[in-house]
């Protein structure tokens, strides 16, 4: 084992304060986090209590934080998507490796910009493409990566969002709107341009696309819809999306079950039946889908080129019961579908029997992004501390922009019609 590592964490939303800091308390011999920021004073409070930091290392900012003389061995940046790039830069002169949220930035400018930086100062950027390190991306690139059906020719692709996460998140939540953040297709869906061209090993020639907001639109508010669920709306009992429903009555996750992790830890800090519905009477998760200020699509489908002549179609939807990820990978001597929400991969080689891998019974942790967000993290500290040789998992800087290439020009593609943009015109502008 290597020196045990210091971090900074920047931002204290869902994906720092909950996904990425719980992991330092499962490997306390190897990782402590020593300074941390956040512009919630109250988060910052909660994260110093739990995890000791001192007083004089808690900071109203990720730009204070960084100002200060170098405090930890690395950084973790998990704020908001276009304040990455300017964080990062000033982090990585000050001789931080980073551990940096995704999407880097919808400006490729700036995905081009920390790629030269990162060099210039012979620092580490890993890039959180968390599926990339789940048991069940790791067996299928296993599998695929042995040959077991030849050659991959096409891939077909789904990221069902489901109904609810697109509500919270796409609708209500920090992403509705790409003029503030990003475009769907690439604040979420660069997981998936990233992951298939990881699967396959190939590289992607040109895209095109289409998509909109079909549903999440004034136009559509039932009759009867008031501005807000709590405000006596009259279409309350027919409307999937009521706010009430979601986070307090929901079967599997409403706070009336005595669930208090994700989403209900975004509306409130100390999630509770009173603190949260005093989060949806006050909050923007409390308004109704058809009139938010959201612009990016509840819908979207991609077509990829790839160099070598092979093909993949991608589609996002936000309308579908579960949330959960479903692909065909078909080759020239069999396919392979891979089913995330049940966790089996069927693997079926011509003249061949069926054969179906369990990746329950394969690994024993896969909460948190199907287990991907404990081994990032884990990968990373070691990755540094022990100067390991990166996995083949490790989303450097370098590799992840190429996602990005893809779900900006998929983005440039729509709102262009479908027409087909060629990646080199991207690559080298």
């Amino acid at each position: 084992m290597g020196k045990k590592l210091t971090i900074a964490l920047a931002g204290l939303g869902n994906r720092g304060k909950d996904a990425y800091a719980p992991v330092t308390k499962l490997f306390p011999e190897e990782m402590e986090i020593v300074a941390i920021a956040d512009i919630d004073p109250a988060k910052v409070e909660e994260v110093a209590k739990n995890y000791n930091v001192a007083p004089e290392k808690c900071f109203s900012s990720a730009e204070e934080l960084i100002a200060q003389d170098k405090l930890a061995d690395v950084m973790f940046i998990t704020t908001q998507d276009r304040q990455h790039v300017a964080q990062a830069i000033p982090a990585l002169r000050k001789g931080y490796d980073l551990l940096l949220e995704k999407p880097i930035s919808p400006d490729l400018d700036e995905c081009r910009e920390i790629v030269k930086v990162a060099k210039e100062c012979n620092r580490k950027v890993v890039v959180c493409h968390v599926l990339r390190y789940t048991p069940f991306y790791t067996k299928l690139k296993e599998i695929l990566d042995e040959g077991t059906i030849g050659d991959i020719v096409s891939v077909m692709a789904i990221e069902n969002v489901g109904y609810w996460h697109q509500a919270h998140s796409f609708v209500r939540g920090n992403w509705s709107n790409s003029n503030e953040t990003s475009p769907m297709i690439l604040q979420k869906c660069c997981h998936d341009m990233d992951l298939y061209l990881w699967l396959t090993g190939k590289t992607c020639k040109s895209v095109s696309s289409f998509g909109s907001t079909y549903l999440f639109k004034e136009e559509n508010a039932p009759e009867g819809a008031t501005k807000r669920c709590l405000d006596g709306c009259k279409a309350k009992e027919n409307c999937p999306f009521d706010a009430e429903k979601i986070y307090i009555e929901h079967e599997r996750m409403g706070v009336k079950t005595g669930y208090t992790g994700w989403p209900l830890e975004v509306l409130a800090l100390h999630p509770t039946l009173e603190t949260i519905t005093e989060a949806i009477q006050n909050g923007p998760y409390g308004k109704c889908v058809y009139h938010c200020n959201n612009n990016v699509v509840d819908h979207q489908v991609v077509n990829l080129e790839m160099t070598d002549g092979t093909t993949m179609s991608f589609t996002m939807c936000g309308l579908t019961y579960d949330n959960s990820r479903y692909a065909k990978l078909m080759g020239t001597k069999g396919e392979i579908v891979a089913d995330m929400l049940k966790n089996t991969l069927e693997i079926k080689v011509f003249g061949k029997k069926p054969e179906v891998i369990d990746i329950t019974k394969l690994a024993k942790n896969l909460s948190g992004h199907g287990g991907g967000d404990l081994r990032i993290v884990k990968e990373f500290i070691e990755m540094i501390s022990e100067g390991k040789q990166p996995t083949s998992a490790i989303t450097s800087v370098e590799n992840s922009v190429e996602s990005h290439y893809i779900a900006l020009a998929a983005e440039q593609s729509r709102l262009a019609g479908g027409e087909c943009i060629n990646l080199d015109t991207l690559r080298n502008a």
